[in-house]
């Protein structure tokens, strides 16, 4: 915007920078638009050696669930809209976004690591969904073992959800066996985050190894779940 601060402009590319620069990656161009609403966007290239890809579609049965951050993110970013969270949880919900999967992904590569995926906007559920379908797997989830940011568990009993976590529960649902599952746990699994942890199908014997490094190295280590054999009809089961 025409009337944007310039000291607003500068923090915004800062934080861009620092946080490519700690990826170990550059900033080697780029454009600037007038517009009445801010955006900033980064667009990466780069190489990989085509077998070390790890991609979202190779999970076996037996493979264990391990995952990075807690959830919650999308509740309570709805949540501070309307002015309910206080400012120390927002802090700490901002420095969960911009806290980079770069130590997960350091640690994981030293593993076997069967399929991997980032947990965004289509939430745990979903991206767990496409998981399952890209290795013709199911996924059996340990409801109680994955870990929630506790204002955002305390807003979700409350009812107060995003737009998002409705989509996603009508994207992914069907294909989801929710057992005895509570309502408001349900709804924070298909909560879409933004810069969420890593979903990873791990070898059942390195697990341990990779769960201690993850341990020392991400916001939440969690052991979730395990893959089994696809069986026909739904695709993730919730315990």
């Amino acid at each position: 915007p025409k009337d944007m601060p310039p000291g607003a402009v500068h923090q915004l590319l800062r934080g861009g920078y620092d946080k490519v620069y700690e990826a170990g990656a550059l900033i080697t161009g780029g454009h600037s638009i007038l517009d009445d609403e801010p955006k900033y966007g980064l667009a990466v290239t780069g190489f990989v050696h085509p077998d070390k890809l790890i991609t979202n579609a190779g999970a076996r049965p037996g493979d264990v669930l391990l995952f990075t951050k807690p959830l919650g993110l999308g509740v309570l970013a709805t949540a501070a809209k309307a002015g309910l969270v206080p400012p120390g949880v927002l802090d700490r919900a901002y420095g969960l976004m911009a806290t980079l999967n770069k130590a997960a992904r350091d640690a994981m590569v030293r593993y076997r690591v069967h399929a991997c995926t980032d947990v965004t906007g289509f939430g745990l559920l979903g991206h767990g969904l496409e998981m399952a379908q890209g290795g013709g797997v199911e996924l059996e989830i340990d409801a109680g073992a994955v870990d929630f940011l506790p204002e955002a568990a305390e807003l979700a009993r409350m009812g107060v959800l995003p737009e998002g976590m409705y989509r996603n529960r009508a994207f992914a649902g069907d294909s989801v066996d929710p057992g005895e599952t509570e309502l408001w746990r349900q709804d924070l699994f298909y909560d879409p985050q933004t810069s969420g942890g890593l979903l990873m199908a791990v070898d059942p014997e390195d697990t341990e190894a990779l769960y201690q490094a993850l341990e020392a190295a991400v916001p939440s280590a969690q052991r979730i779940g395990t893959v089994r054999e696809y069986r026909g009809g739904r695709r993730i089961f919730l315990k």
